[in-house]
């Protein structure tokens, strides 16, 4: 039971009348009416003030609390204090004790129980030789088994973490026991998300396990966390505390083939300016795709595991770069690009409008070539007609034949085509 001390508020009138004491020496009963009058007080605050500063030991009983020549005698500030605090300070270290003790108690009663989890998996085991999958709720049982489970690793850990960044405690708690399994031949596959390349504490470690023989890749988009051991044992989440230890053969082919997928699209964790700036744009260019399929920053963040605040800054960069005045238009622009992706190999990147190069010409008809398109690139041939015209040709120059689309080309030896037309028309060959 909490023992509460009311602690006294010592106002000016409580003020006023210790004052008085210290001038005047002990306040007797009889002399209660000349303090309060010299004190500029009336009787009742005068007791009032006395009832106050003897709860905060400033004013020391003389004599029997009853008798009425009854006297208060003024105490230092400190020795008041002392007096005052000794007591709730004695009853909280009694507090605190027997909480220590508790919270003792409570945390070997927990570690018998986890203890007994190894046991208990064995026995899931023998039971169900064919797999199970077993829910953990407590967070330190999920920490002791998995630290167990890691460090009798053998052959292979497949991890998998979403998020721009991982805490700096856990990342400094797990390094030694990384390095202890990698140095054993251990192997270690780490998939994260690109982003943590820009967290300084993330990139450090990744550095040291890399330096230890670890293989590391990065994603855009966002990954499913699990941990896979030897093929034989995988940790997924379970709420905010707990995990699933699956040990099903047929849930741990999935997720190895889920991991292995995911490893094959990744990008190997490189370091320098160039391999940041390459990250930066697919991190753009995943944006622009989500953009394109309606969904809002805090989604997009949150999906490619960034702040709100660099998303916005990102969207803002490509809507610029786009010429769109709104995430809609920016949409549709990305919609057209996509769209227009499969003809790219047809046209060549347009030049910038200060470019002094000389306008291009159609490579067919030599007419001057139209305006850019929607694509944002410049087209080798000034229409469909053209364009037609020269597939026609360049098959015509595989088979020989002179072309139908210009009878009057002048044809060289052999029945070919002149070096000038060879030149305007190239075979694939």
């Amino acid at each position: 039971m909490a023992y509460e001390l009311p602690l006294p508020v010592l106002g000016e009138q409580a003020q006023t009348l210790y004052r008085w004491t210290l001038v005047n020496g002990p306040l007797a009963e009889a002399a209660v009416a000349r303090a309060a009058d010299e004190s500029q007080l009336s009787e009742a605050e005068c007791r009032s003030a006395i009832e106050t500063l003897v709860a905060a030991r400033l004013l020391q009983p003389l004599g029997t609390p009853a008798a009425a020549d009854r006297a208060w005698q003024a105490q230092s500030p400190q020795t008041a204090g002392a007096q005052l605090l000794s007591e709730r300070e004695t009853r909280l270290q009694h507090q605190e004790a027997e909480q220590r003790r508790e919270r003792e108690q409570l945390q070997s009663l927990r570690e018998a129980f986890a203890a007994l989890m190894p046991l208990y998996l064995d026995g899931r085991r023998l039971a169900h030789p064919h797999g199970a999958v077993d829910l953990l709720t407590d967070k330190f049982a999920v920490r002791a088994i998995l630290t167990e489970a890691v460090g009798a690793s053998r052959r292979e850990l497949l991890i998998s973490k979403p998020g721009g960044s991982f805490p700096p405690g856990a990342m400094r708690e797990a390094l030694p026991r990384d390095l202890e399994l990698l140095a054993s031949g251990v192997r270690m596959r780490n998939l994260y998300q690109h982003v943590t390349r820009f967290d300084q504490a993330t990139r450090a470690n990744a550095e040291q396990l890399i330096a230890a023989g670890a293989e590391i890749r990065t994603l855009t988009d966002v990954l499913p966390q699990m941990i896979v051991i030897d093929a034989e044992l995988a940790f997924l989440p379970a709420g905010p505390d707990g995990a699933l230890l699956v040990r099903e053969p047929s849930l741990l082919a999935f997720l190895t083939r889920t991991f292995e997928r995911d490893w094959e699209n990744a990008t190997p964790f490189t370091l320098g300016p160039q391999a940041a700036h390459d990250i930066s744009e697919d991190l753009k260019q995943n944006i622009l795709l989500l953009l394109s399929n309606g969904l809002k920053d805090e989604a997009i963040a949150r999906r490619l595991g960034i702040s709100l605040r660099t998303c916005r800054r990102h969207i803002s960069e490509l809507l610029e770069a786009l010429g769109a005045d709104s995430r809609f238009q920016a949409g549709v622009i990305t919609e057209r690009l996509r769209a227009a992706a499969p003809h790219a190999a047809d046209e060549e990147p347009i030049q910038p409008a200060d470019d002094p190069t000389p306008q291009a010409c159609c490579t067919h008809c030599g007419d001057p070539m139209p305006p850019a398109s929607p694509t944002g690139r410049r087209r080798l041939h000034c229409s469909a007609r053209c364009r037609l015209r020269a597939h026609r040709a360049r098959q015509q120059s595989h088979t020989g034949a002179p072309s139908e689309t210009n009878p009057a080309a002048p044809e060289t030896e052999g029945g070919g085509h002149s070096d000038q037309q060879k030149l305007a028309y190239p075979s694939k060959s």
